[in-house]
């Protein structure tokens, strides 16, 4: 199986390769999965160009949104991780992205509680973004049940939408 930096209960996280595109288009191509990231839903080519700049995220940044596999059995779940945010680069977007066929099994709360304990206890953020799309409830209670706390809404163009936004601060977490 593929080398993980990093594993939960049940996940473990590696990077993204350009020869993860079939994974990626069964992400981020699903309608399901796609109708909460943008208005439109992805094309091929849009699925390749956001691989592409997840690959480009972790060579000049050391994050990404991680490709998730479960540990028994390979299988790909998702993606979840850190991106960049150019207004507060020292508070990352966590984001998790979970295949439709796994939604309700408990693995994006996995998944975001992992890569939130990673980035404080060993990337060293002091505080994480997150958002979700207003339509999208499933996200809203996960992002308050890690204990994130709403700020603001925030224009997501991709949507079109005032997309509510969140923050989670290491001391909030009681991380070292």
């Amino acid at each position: 199986m593929s080398h993980f930096f990093l594993k939960s209960t049940h996940l473990g996280f590696r990077t993204w390769h350009e020869s993860d595109l079939p994974l990626a288009l069964r992400l981020w191509g699903d309608p399901a999965v796609s109708r909460f990231i943008t208005a439109r839903g992805f094309t091929e080519e849009e699925v390749r160009t956001r691989l592409r700049s997840e690959i480009e995220s972790q060579e000049s940044h050391g994050i990404q949104y991680w490709p998730i596999f479960l540990l028994e059995s390979g299988e790909h779940v998702g993606c979840c991780g850190l991106r960049p945010r150019q207004s507060q680069p020292r508070a990352p977007e966590l984001g998790v992205h979970i295949a439709s066929q796994y939604w309700r099994r408990g693995y994006a709360f996995e998944a975001a509680s992992t890569i939130i304990e990673y980035a404080f206890n060993v990337l060293g953020f002091e505080a994480l973004f997150a958002g979700h799309n207003p339509q999208n409830a499933a996200s809203r209670a996960l992002l308050l049940r890690l204990g994130f706390v709403h700020t603001h809404d925030e224009f997501y163009e991709p949507t079109g939408l005032e997309h509510p936004s969140y923050l989670l601060t290491r001391r909030e977490t009681g991380a070292a």
